[in-house]
């Protein structure tokens, strides 16, 4: 009996719940429960949309930096193959060397001929200081025997 009275109460404590059931509840009750699930609802698509939009930035992000990456080491690459190979002259000259290199070797001819001028000069200054004191023994020579001319011609024998 003792089971019949417990069976007896669980079926007091049952709802009967189907399609036909009425609710009876306060419309106030009703749009508070609306309000907070939408809330709720509203509140729970705010964060995904936030998360999404986080994992979007940080692949974006990821993705740059790993391209990043790969260009600042080929940079490097050729930066490393630049600094190594142009001082050996394995790259070639850049035109602006090249026409300083031409120019740098006319002017180095031009310096070498003024040089031998100006050698040449020297020799010059020297011979003409020799000619200068050749023509002066000259002249003094000459002087000398227009003297001993006119003394002949005057009748001294001196």
């Amino acid at each position: 009996m003792a089971e019949e009275s417990g069976r007896g109460r669980r079926g007091s404590d049952q709802i009967n719940v189907s399609d036909s059931s009425a609710i009876s509840m306060p419309i106030r009750n009703l749009i508070s429960i609306v309000a907070a699930v939408s809330i709720g609802v509203w509140g729970y698509f705010g964060v995904v949309e936030r998360l999404n939009k986080l994992e979007t930035f940080e692949q974006l992000i990821a993705k740059d930096l790993e391209t990043g990456l790969k260009e600042l080491q080929a940079d490097i690459a050729k930066n490393n193959e630049f600094r190594i190979k142009w001082p050996r002259g394995e790259l070639g000259q850049a035109s602006a060397d090249q026409e300083q290199y031409l120019l740098i070797e006319h002017l180095s001819g031009q310096v070498e001929k003024v040089q031998k001028r100006i050698e040449d000069d020297m020799s010059n200054g020297v011979n003409i200081t020799r000619l200068q004191e050749d023509v002066q023994t000259l002249r003094s020579d000459v002087e000398k025997l227009k003297d001993k001319q006119r003394g002949l011609q005057n009748g001294n024998d001196g």
